[in-house]
């Protein structure tokens, strides 16, 4: 008995660890797949934490703050968008700097909020569905979480269906792979690169959002601890796939926490907490390679700025 509640709590806290992983991933498989790679995921989670946390924290309503945290991490991605699409810069180094700009001034911003906890009512708590809540084991893990938890499997769902069952998804798809063929069908290379992107910011700022709002309702210092680069690397074992990414997010949410709650019980906790990260090098590492990236079925324009004179 003693071991299934064990087992139930490290699903139940694994699941929760899961959601921002889970939200920042599936926006950064649309902006990659339109062709754009965001390497500031770390900043715009960082913003999209302090901002849910200060809307939440002034007006009780954690709603306002999640629209908060959408909003500023939908602007701070346009930042790259401009210098990747409209200037073509480099958009490695461009992502580099968004994330040091969104810890910057995160932690600037924060610093008068450290150890300041959200009240009850502008905080997201779980929700049991009774009776679905008392089955053994799972009852808890599935049907007693916060409302964020259940939006990022929605959104999943319906993200992989507009990627890939729809004309929406097939022009975004086609602009990753072959920027010119959707040009001169007469789309907009630009346009369709920017709403990927900013979609991928939004839900990165989500992301962070459910750090600040429920996952953990104050705020401290480095609140997102290189969640942002898991999520980049969870891209790349997902396939740029929005289900996988679901179920990879919930494989690196349950090692997190079977980190944090086996140590209670005596064992270990370095290895188990450094797991999730040295996947992450591993997975950022292997992906890194233009071959390795082929073979993994990756965006052929991804990176590479449109030029329509190259047509």
């Amino acid at each position: 008995m003693m071991e299934l509640k064990l087992i139930e709590n490290i699903l139940w806290i694994g699941m929760r660890s899961a959601t921002p992983l889970l939200l920042a991933s599936l926006g950064e498989i649309y902006a990659e797949r339109s062709g754009i790679l965001n390497l500031g995921v770390e900043g715009m989670m960082a913003m999209g934490a302090l901002s849910s946390f200060v809307a939440s924290l002034l007006t009780g309503n954690p709603w306002i703050g999640v629209l908060a945290g959408l909003l500023v991490g939908a602007a701070l991605s346009l930042i790259h968008g401009i210098i990747s699409i409209h200037l073509k810069g480099n958009q490695v180094v461009s992502g580099l700097a968004l994330t040091m700009f969104g810890l910057g001034l995160s932690s600037v911003i924060g610093r008068i909020y450290i150890g300041n906890q959200l009240p009850v009512d502008a905080r997201f708590l779980p929700v049991p569905f009774k009776p679905l809540s008392s089955i053994p084991l799972i009852g808890k893990v599935f049907f007693e979480q916060d409302p964020l938890f259940y939006m990022g499997i929605v959104l999943a769902v319906v993200l992989w269906f507009i990627l890939n069952r729809t004309k929406i998804g097939i022009v975004i798809r086609s602009t990753g792979e072959n920027p010119a063929a959707v040009d001169a069908m007469g789309i907009s290379v630009p346009k369709v690169r920017y709403g990927a992107t900013l979609l991928g910011g939004a839900l990165a700022g989500l992301g962070g959002a459910y750090l600040s709002v429920s996952y953990n309702p104050a705020w401290i210092e480095n609140i997102t601890a290189g969640r942002g680069w898991i999520a980049l690397a969870l891209v790349i074992f997902a396939l740029w796939d929005p289900i996988r990414a679901l179920l990879g997010a919930y494989l690196f949410g349950i090692v997190e926490a079977s980190g944090y709650t086996l140590q209670a019980i005596g064992y270990s906790q370095w290895l188990l907490n450094g797991l999730p990260y040295l996947l992450t090098i591993v997975i950022l590492t292997v992906g890194a390679t233009e071959s390795m990236r082929r073979r993994m079925g990756a965006p052929a324009a991804l990176g590479i700025p449109y030029e329509r004179e190259e047509r």
